[in-house]
């Protein structure tokens, strides 16, 4: 017996030191050779933080900063690290500049998802940060951030904005989460890869009340954040400053070029807004009174997306064509009674001496001789058909940018629109003439181009038959160049040749007799055409389009005025100041800018009575404010 119960001792203190053995072997695997548990305790107390870069800044072409970048900072919320006890919401409030209704809303939402960063509120000034940081809120975190500010206050469709991604971007591009900026319109989208920089990450340790205790491993893992690139804009800020000025309360474009680069000088689209008020806590409240409530569309950029009718600066793109073709010498005359008749038809033209050779219809505007330079053009027994004419003239006008996008830099470009036989084949049923499609030959009916489409034309005659891509960015920090192919000439399908009478009857328009002679500057050699565009909706458009000087042009500039009239009424005067304050760095015509800015187009009854209502709700609205 005393043999058996030995022997279970035996057994069973075997059974126990096994079992010890077991655990001792376990506890040394966990502590010793595993970091599995140690990974799972930093956890709980290192917390993955992104770092935010500075936004890159853009410069005007003389160094002149367009757009800045500020500190700010966004305030989340983690619910699970709040102090049980309650905090001082009222005085957080204040120190967020928020109402104590705003602030709970928000808790509410973090107490749905308690491990979540949610944000409070964003742009926290750095002041307003350092007394919450003082006020010790557990629970409650600053994450870094810039904000956009705008030193002239101008270009707001050019430089576009930055605002919160929308969730179909975050699923689109890995770079963002919930809770990014990203660009929007403009400079801001056009260039966005380049202005965000690169995110950095940082490792922060935290005690079990939320609070920092410092970086985890000294900051070794940490990845610095990138600043985003800094971006030199070709815009001269000073001239885009007064050519706004001078658009205002009008609505349409200018848009001006450096013919000899296509650097884009100007570009205005008007009405604008102030691009300040897209920033900050009231962007929202601002958006929607200014983009979608203004009947004019101050978000809509008519300088790139625009579809006017080119009127009768389209007349330089047809005298061209009818040279290259053979159709036309600019010598040829032709006679204008008030118009041109076709059929029991008239396309009428104002008084002016007849008959005129090229460069005098160039300089007088007449319609009756561009309409027969179109009609021969289209009609040449070369081509079989007027169909096929057409066709042919749809390559020569492709050739000069229309119709199809100039692939610039800038954001959101406009095709514009040129009539094909296609077209008029569907319109007609496949029956039609010359006669049908004659107004293309004044820039009439169907043909809708962009402003920078017309100051691209301004540049090519500029240039006598080539152009450079128009662009909005001349130098990106930390890049030798931009993209090749701004620096490659684009062709027309005209010889230079051709230009020599189109130039010179520009030039006599201006400086000897002609309709755009108010463009006249001393010493300059300026070169202009007028353009009526008619309207079936009110009062006609008002557009010019000039370059000067004569030789080594400096400018090419197209003025579009909706309902402005005459091209020579309220176009020709901007785009001739705007030309005197570049070539000349003054301005000796202040009675030109007085009667600029005194002039009101005569918009059509339905488009002011919409406008009239606007401005009266806004009123009442402001009132009970």
């Amino acid at each position: 017996m005393m043999d058996q119960g030995y022997t279970r001792f035996r057994i069973l203190r075997f059974i126990v030191l096994a079992i010890g053995a077991v655990i001792l072997l376990r506890l040394f695997s966990m502590q010793i050779l595993s970091d599995e548990y140690d990974a799972k305790a930093t956890k709980n107390i290192v917390r993955v933080e992104t770092e935010y870069p500075m936004r890159g800044e853009v410069l005007d072409r003389r160094g002149e900063y367009l757009v800045k970048s500020r500190v700010c900072y966004d305030v989340v919320v983690v619910h699970r690290e709040l102090p049980k006890s309650g905090f001082d919401t009222m005085r957080l409030a204040t120190i967020l500049d928020i109402t104590p209704e705003r602030l709970e809303r928000q808790l509410k939402k973090a107490r749905q998802s308690p491990r979540a960063a949610i944000l409070v509120v964003g742009y926290l000034s750095q002041e307003n940060k350092l007394l919450l940081d003082e006020g010790d809120f557990k629970g409650f975190h600053t994450r870094f951030r810039t904000a956009r500010e705008y030193p002239r206050k101008i270009g707001g469709n050019l430089l576009g904005y930055v605002s919160e991604v929308t969730e179909r971007q975050v699923e689109r591009w890995d770079y963002y989460e919930m809770g990014d900026y990203i660009g929007t319109n403009g400079v801001e989208s056009a260039y966005e890869t380049m202005l965000r920089g690169e995110k950095g990450i940082s490792y922060r340790i935290y005690d079990s009340h939320g609070a920092v205790q410092g970086s985890y491993n000294d900051g070794a893992d940490d990845i610095l954040p990138v600043k985003g690139a800094q971006l030199t804009s070709t815009i001269d800020a000073r001239l885009q400053e007064f050519a706004e000025e001078l658009m205002e309360g009008k609505v349409g474009a200018v848009v001006a070029i450096e013919p000899s680069t296509g650097e884009i000088l100007v570009m205005v689209s008007s009405p604008s807004y102030n691009p300040d008020l897209m920033v900050g806590r009231q962007r929202s409240i601002n958006y929607s009174n200014i983009m979608l409530h203004d009947q004019r569309q101050p978000q809509f950029n008519r300088a790139v997306k625009a579809k006017y009718p080119p009127g009768s600066t389209f007349k330089l793109v047809q005298g061209l064509i009818g040279l290259q073709e053979g159709v036309l010498r600019s010598s040829d005359r032709y006679p204008c009674s008030m118009g041109f008749s076709y059929g029991s038809r008239k396309m009428a033209c104002h008084a002016h001496s007849s008959p005129l050779d090229l460069r005098d219809a160039v300089a007088h505007s007449c319609n009756a001789y561009f309409c027969y330079v179109f009609r021969d053009m289209i009609t040449n027994s070369k081509y079989g058909s007027v169909k096929e004419g057409v066709r042919v003239w749809n390559d020569y006008v492709y050739s000069f940018g229309f119709g199809r996008q100039l692939g610039t830099d800038f954001y959101g470009e406009g095709a514009g629109y040129v009539p094909t036989p296609e077209y008029y084949d569907k319109g007609y049923n496949g029956k039609w003439n010359w006669g049908t499609v004659i107004n293309c030959a004044i820039g009439q009916g169907d043909l809708g181009c962009t402003p920078l489409q017309m100051a691209n034309l301004a540049a090519i005659v500029a240039n006598r038959g080539y152009y450079y891509i128009p662009h909005i960015i001349k130098h990106i920090e930390g890049r030798d160049s931009i993209d090749r192919k701004f620096y490659e000439r684009q062709y027309t399908m005209v010889d230079s040749i051709h230009f020599v009478p189109i130039v010179e009857g520009m030039w006599r328009g201006v400086n000897v007799a002609g309709t755009s002679g108010k463009a006249r500057l001393e010493s300059w050699d300026v070169c202009g055409k007028t353009g009526t565009a008619q309207n079936p909706n009110g009062a006609d458009h008002s557009t010019f389009l000039s370059f000067a000087p004569k030789n080594n042009p400096k400018i090419a500039i197209s003025v579009y005025v909706e309902h402005g009239g005459f091209g020579a009424s309220i176009a020709l005067p901007i785009a001739s100041l705007i030309e005197e304050l570049y070539l000349t760095d003054t301005i000796r015509r202040p009675e030109m800018v007085e009667q600029v800015r005194n002039y009101t187009p005569n918009y059509s009854r339905n488009y002011d009575k919409k406008q009239r209502e606007y401005d009266e709700k806004r009123k009442k609205a402001s009132q009970k404010k």
